[in-house]
């Protein structure tokens, strides 16, 4: 088993290295952990943290830069060491060094594209590939708490303290699970924000995809924060993740005495498919109403960087890569795609304000616009800003980064929640 203790490879062509540390807390088993994956910039200065390994507490090493003949073979190596090490791909026996060449050759040494890119390509790969790739998917569904166990969390039976917050059970399905974190200072008149994590509809956690900084800034701001899991598809349909959205805030609302917040401040906020998951719930009555609720008893939704608010028009000119999670989310008839776009639901009744915020990239922000047209025209109060970012990265880091004081959109949505709630 090669060991490397640290690896970092600078590429040229899109000005990152990539940084990968390992421990060897599993030598004398035969295996080696990740323990912290890094993107560094040209200059060698950290740009941000992709993975953390909760058995590695030595200090991090500094960076060895690799360069010359052995780049491409490192890029190589470390790019298989990724792959294997990914919650998608982990099992008790590894992948064949031929399955791990299939991967890398069809979906590149970018890894923010690849977990996507095996599951949307999997058929291109080899029957053999193909087979280990089922039984590790297999073993994430059996396992959906996969990564909350990675972050000190526990398989819940009841309640249960997570990474500072407390885990509910809001459905006997093992996906129907929210953390919450309490206001720092107690009170019943703290709002609620709900946050619903991205992944396509089909992928994603709250304890991978919820950002570092929320369930920490929201709370010593005064605010309640909850972020929860729904089911996936294709084992659940989309309207089955909306249904569990809506649960989840039935459940939180009930109990909104016992965990010290004003069930008549609840904002809902989503990222990516979360960002369409929150904007229907806020648009669609039939959701809330399923729960004993009413959309106008959500005080706002902030959709981030959605793109599926039309999602007709969505399957016809969105991004080419994402066009085959849209069909698995959405299917091939329009009837049922329309009903579950937010803007064919933007008449009254509606959640009571949106903030939509939206990044540089063409679909994103022209769905974006179009949501808050409808919405303005049906009376709803309603906000867009343009987050400065581009592509996936973009995409990627303005959940990764909301919270962050230095971030500029933290400072947008801390206003408009100082608004909303004055």
């Amino acid at each position: 088993m090669l060991r490397i203790s640290e690896v970092k490879i600078t590429l040229a062509a899109s000005g990152f290295g990539l940084a990968v540390v390992r421990n060897n807390h599993n030598k004398s088993a035969g295996r080696v952990t990740i323990c912290d994956i890094y993107f560094f910039d040209r200059k060698g200065s950290e740009a941000y943290s992709k993975a953390e390994c909760p058995r590695c507490n030595a200090p991090r090493p500094e960076p060895a830069i690799l360069k010359g003949k052995l780049m491409r073979k490192t890029i190589l190596i470390a790019v298989v060491g990724v792959v294997a090490a990914s919650p998608l791909l982990h099992a008790q026996t590894s992948f064949s060094p031929e399955c791990r060449r299939e991967v890398v050759k069809l979906c590149g040494a970018d890894r923010s594209n690849r977990r996507a890119c095996i599951i949307d390509k999997a058929d291109q790969l080899s029957a053999p590939c193909r087979t280990a790739l089922r039984e590790r998917v297999g073993a994430l569904r059996d396992n959906p708490r996969v990564g909350q166990r990675q972050n000190g969390g526990q398989r819940a039976s009841g309640d249960q303290r997570v990474s500072g917050g407390t885990e509910y059970a809001y459905g006997p399905d093992p996906l129907q699970r929210l953390v919450f974190y309490p206001a720092k200072v107690k009170g019943e008149h703290s709002p609620l924000i709900i946050f619903v994590h991205g992944g396509g509809w089909k992928r994603g956690d709250l304890s991978n995809a919820t950002g570092r900084y929320k369930p920490k800034h929201y709370p010593e701001n005064g605010y309640a924060f909850a972020t929860i899991n729904y089911r996936l598809v294709p084992d659940a349909t989309v309207e089955q993740a909306a249904a569990d959205v809506a649960k989840s805030i039935e459940y939180l609302v009930g109990r909104a005495a016992v965990l010290g917040f004003d069930p008549r401040r609840v904002v809902l906020m989503g990222h990516s498919a979360g960002a369409h998951l929150a904007a229907l719930v806020g648009t669609d009555p039939q959701y809330l109403r399923a729960v004993g609720l009413e959309p106008s008893g959500l005080a706002g939704v902030i959709p981030l960087d959605g793109a599926a608010y039309d999602v007709p028009l969505q399957m016809v000119d969105g991004n080419r890569f994402m066009q085959k999670t849209y069909s698995q989310a959405f299917g091939t008839d329009p009837a049922r795609q329309w009903a579950l776009s937010p803007t064919a639901h933007a008449a009254a009744p509606n959640a009571r304000s949106f903030l939509i915020l939206h990044i540089e990239r063409a679909d994103g922000t022209r769905q974006s616009k179009a949501l808050a047209e409808q919405l303005r025209a049906a009376g709803t109060a309603v906000q867009i800003n343009a987050v400065e970012g581009k592509g996936l990265k973009g995409h990627a880091e303005i959940n990764r980064s909301l919270g962050n004081p230095d971030y500029p959109a933290t400072a947008i949505v801390d206003k408009w929640l100082a608004d909303l709630f004055r």
